[in-house]
C-alpha cells in the first residue's frame, strides 16, 4: 500500500484518513473478479447448451447483468466491495468516508463505458496515473474513492504479559491507575494503549519513551502489582 492519504471530513465534523487503492491492487482486484464471472458464465454456458434458443437467451441475460449489476450489488453490500475488492482488502466509499450510496455505485458502474475508451481501460488508467486519489472517471463522477482497508491492531492479552518489578516505590493512588489501565487495555486500540502507557513509562524504567515494548512493560509491573509475580 503507498503512503498516500486523503483527508475527509463526515458530516459530523471528524477527520478521517483515508487510503487511496492505487492501479496494481485496484487491477488484482479487477482481474479476480473477472474470473469469477468468466467461471459462472462458462459454468451456466454448458447448461444452457441443452435448453436450446432459451438457454441461449437466459446465457445474453445473465451476462448482461454480471457485467453491469455484479459490482453494484456487492458494492452496496455490507463490505462495500465485490469479492475481489475484499479479497485484497479493498472497499468503495464516498468521498467524505461513509458507504457507498445506491446512487453513486450506479453511477460509477454505468461510467465504466467511458473509462474504458480508448480500449482496455485507457482512460480509467492516466486518471488513476496522474490524480493523487487515484481515481478513474466514474469515481470522479460519482464522487467516490476505493480505497485500502484499515486493519485492527491486535489487542494484548494480558496473560502474555509477563510480570515486571516496578522500579521506584508507587503511592496508592497510581497502583489503582496502572491496574485500571491493565482492566482497559483489551477494549482500547494499541494506538490509544501505546499513549496512555507512555504516560505511566517511568515506572518501568522507560520514561520519556513509547511504543509496544514500553507498554507491555508497563502492564507487567500493573500484573506485578496485581500479585502475579511469575
Amino acid at each position: 500500500m503507498l503512503d498516500t492519504v486523503v483527508a475527509a471530513e463526515t458530516p459530523e465534523g471528524i477527520i478521517l484518513e483515508l487510503h487511496p487503492a492505487g492501479l496494481p491492487a485496484r487491477f488484482y482486484a479487477f482481474l479476480l473478479d473477472w474470473l469469477i464471472r468468466l467461471v459462472i458464465l462458462y459454468g451456466f454456458a454448458i447448461v444452457a447448451r441443452f435448453l436450446g434458443g432459451l438457454g441461449m437467451a437466459f446465457w445474453i441475460v445473465l451476462l448482461f447483468l454480471l457485467e453491469w449489476f455484479y459490482p453494484i450489488a456487492f458494492e452496496l453490500g455490507r463490505s462495500g466491495a465485490t469479492p475481489g475488492k475484499k479479497t485484497f482488502g479493498l472497499k468503495v466509499v464516498m468521498d467524505n468516508g461513509l458507504p457507498i450510496t445506491p446512487a453513486a455505485s450506479l453511477t460509477r458502474n454505468l461510467l465504466r463505458a467511458a473509462d474504458f475508451l480508448p480500449f482496455g481501460y485507457g482512460f480509467a488508467i492516466v486518471s488513476m496515473l496522474l490524480r493523487r486519489d487515484c481515481k478513474r472517471l466514474g469515481d470522479i463522477g460519482a464522487a467516490t474513492l476505493v480505497v485500502h482497508q484499515p486493519h485492527a491492531a491486535p489487542r494484548i492479552t494480558l496473560e502474555k504479559v509477563e510480570p515486571v518489578a516496578p522500579v521506584r516505590p508507587l503511592a496508592p493512588r497510581d497502583q489503582a491507575a496502572l491496574v485500571a489501565l491493565a482492566a482497559r487495555a483489551p477494549t482500547l486500540t494499541g494506538e490509544r494503549l501505546d499513549e496512555l502507557a507512555a504516560i505511566a513509562a517511568s515506572v518501568s524504567g522507560d520514561r520519556g519513551r513509547a511504543g509496544g515494548a514500553v507498554t507491555h512493560r508497563v502492564l507487567g509491573v500493573a500484573q506485578w502489582l496485581m500479585g502475579r509475580r511469575t
